[in-house]
């Protein structure tokens, strides 16, 4: 059998399936009318058991009976529960897809980071640029790390910020590197994805949680030793058994 026109049918082909149209191109060779509405309701029985979800859109069945009678070219002479018309939007041609006619810049990142780029140039408050300049580098260094498989400095990051924001979009290097801004939070599963961002704590604070993390295990160290001093003490009160005589 013929396949189907490109436009009009190749959709309606890929959701139903080689089967079912053929079924429905069957439809035409009935001649009796009521046998012919009598395998039409099959059909759509059959879609709805194939598909359940189907049932879940709003007017599916008027969809259905349509796209039968769309698929068999408006020549679906049958009593059907719903009016049958045929439907416009499936013999429009479509419109052809607008490839880019420039490469990005920097292929590592692509044309999204320079779409953010764009949208952080047009913040007019400080704060909430500084704060998007921060996402896009993370952005940039996450990129970075899956396109060449290697880590890249913050240095080259910031560098390459610049460079794609025209010298619009700048961070403090020191600062970037003493709070680690371009570091994403490790994710729990490994599954690869960025973890959203958290700030990191101030030194004194993590330092104290150092100095009593130590404490609790030196403490915890010596309960160990007398644990192991006690069953070893146990041990050396046994006395050794005499062979007889």
């Amino acid at each position: 059998m013929a396949l189907p026109s490109p436009f009009k049918h190749e959709l309606l082909l890929r959701e139903y399936g080689q089967s079912t149209y053929e079924l429905i191109q069957q439809l035409r060779t009935i001649e009796d009318r009521e046998e012919r509405t009598k395998r039409a309701q099959q059909i759509v029985q059959l879609i709805f058991r194939l598909n359940p979800s189907l049932r879940e859109q709003p007017d599916a069945q008027p969809k259905v009976w349509n796209h039968i009678f769309e698929m068999t070219d408006g020549e679906l002479d049958v009593d059907s529960p719903y009016p049958l018309h045929a439907l416009d939007i499936l013999a429009k041609q479509p419109q052809r897809v607008a490839y880019p006619s420039k490469s990005p810049k920097l292929k590592p990142y692509g044309r999204s980071v320079e779409v953010m780029i764009e949208q952080a140039l047009a913040l007019e408050d400080a704060a909430e640029r500084e704060q998007a300049t921060i996402a896009i580098g993370r952005t940039m260094k996450f990129l970075y790390r899956s396109y060449s498989k290697e880590n890249a400095k913050d240095v080259t990051i910031l560098k390459h910020l610049k460079e794609l924001s025209g010298g619009k979009l700048e961070l403090d290097p020191a600062q970037v590197d003493a709070q680690n801004l371009f570091e994403f939070a490790t994710t729990p599963g490994g599954s690869g994805r960025p973890a959203p961002f958290i700030v990191p704590q101030p030194r004194a604070e993590r330092s104290e949680r150092g100095d009593r993390g130590d404490r609790e295990g030196r403490r915890g160290g010596n309960n160990n030793r007398r644990d192991k001093q006690r069953r070893g003490g146990k041990k050396s009160r046994q006395e050794p058994q005499q062979p007889p005589q």
